[in-house]
């Protein structure tokens, strides 16, 4: 009988430990690059979920780490094998290239580590779940705000951010489709240059553009926060910020601060911290046996000076960074 007991009591307890077992992940999120607010948002939004399963019983390692800057494939490939190779439950990732991080992907799916894409695509079917904003979509509506700012007149420069990115090819192409279906009196005069990864290499190529085309350019577009950055920097080199109608994709301190004085016209933004946040839950639900959406959208939106305040944007334009990330 005290066997049986004893028997019993030993099953009860290796059931709980099982449990409890089951309610602890250790979940690598893995960014395009470490230095932009975007990514800190992302990572905010990482943290939120973090604290709010914990407070449902459910613990989370949450593991941030990504390459310094958003081109280098090598290093990120790299930081994938890395978590593969420590076993983690789940990986998170925002690919950095649509191509180089597929073998890595394919890898730890095999080795039934599930994976979660956030932000930019991935040119395989193995992932889970793709968690990101519609970027297409978010093109299109810059092409339609810069459009009705020129009144469909003028001519526009592009700047993309590099090859192989794609959330950022997904916006330019959906800026380049409407501005040829509905602006034929706009002449695009420049879209095929890139900025590359950071703010600086995005300066360059702003002030390459704007020494060739400053005197007759009427309209510009750069399809994320450092080449957005990079381009403001350089229409104001060259005495041009407030005078060519400018409107970028994401926000940020600069950005918000160049919408604020005129500089810009309009931000298309997205929600990273939406992004970082559902990233992670998704991921968690996946580890738990609980079916998810192949893809979930995170919305999109456009920013001016006039709604800027607008307290249904405050976690978009200004996210609670420190109240997440100590």
């Amino acid at each position: 009988m005290k066997y049986r007991r004893l028997t019993t009591l030993l099953f009860l307890a290796a059931a709980a430990v099982a449990v409890r077992a089951a309610d602890t992940y250790t979940i690598a999120v893995i960014p395009k690059g470490t230095t932009h607010e975007f990514w800190k948002s992302i990572h905010a939004g990482a943290e939120k979920a973090r604290l709010e399963l914990a407070d449902a019983g459910i613990k989370v390692n949450l593991i941030w780490k990504g390459p310094l800057k958003e081109d280098d494939r090598e290093q990120q490939v790299q930081v994938v094998e890395n978590f593969i190779g420590r076993r983690v439950d789940g990986i998170v990732l925002a690919p950095l290239d649509d191509r180089a991080l597929v073998a890595p992907v394919e890898t730890a799916v095999r080795g039934k580590i599930p994976v979660v894409i956030i932000d930019s695509g991935l040119a395989t079917k193995a992932y889970t779940s793709f968690v990101a904003t519609d970027n297409r979509e978010g093109g299109r509506i810059a092409a339609r705000e810069l459009g009705k700012l020129l009144g469909g007149k003028g001519n526009i420069i592009m700047l993309r951010l590099q090859v192989g990115s794609n959330s950022t090819e997904e916006r330019e192409a959906g800026f380049v489709e409407v501005m040829t279906k509905d602006f034929p009196a706009l002449k695009l005069l420049s879209i095929d240059q890139h900025a590359g990864a950071t703010r600086d290499t995005a300066k360059r190529a702003a002030e390459n553009l704007l020494s060739r085309y400053g005197k007759v350019v009427n309209g510009v577009f750069a399809s994320n926060e450092s080449s957005a950055a990079g381009m403001l920097l350089a229409l104001r080199d060259a005495g041009l910020a407030g005078k060519v109608k400018y409107v970028a994709f994401d926000s940020g301190e600069m950005l918000n601060a160049g919408l604020k004085s005129g500089d810009i016209d309009g931000l298309v933004v997205q929600n990273p911290l939406n992004m970082g946040y559902l990233g992670v839950k998704t991921m968690v639900a996946v580890l738990r046996g609980e079916k998810v959406p192949a893809r979930i959208d995170t919305g999109v939106g456009y920013v001016t000076r006039e709604n800027f305040d607008d307290p249904a944007l405050a976690d978009i334009v200004k996210p609670p960074l420190d109240k997440y990330l100590k």
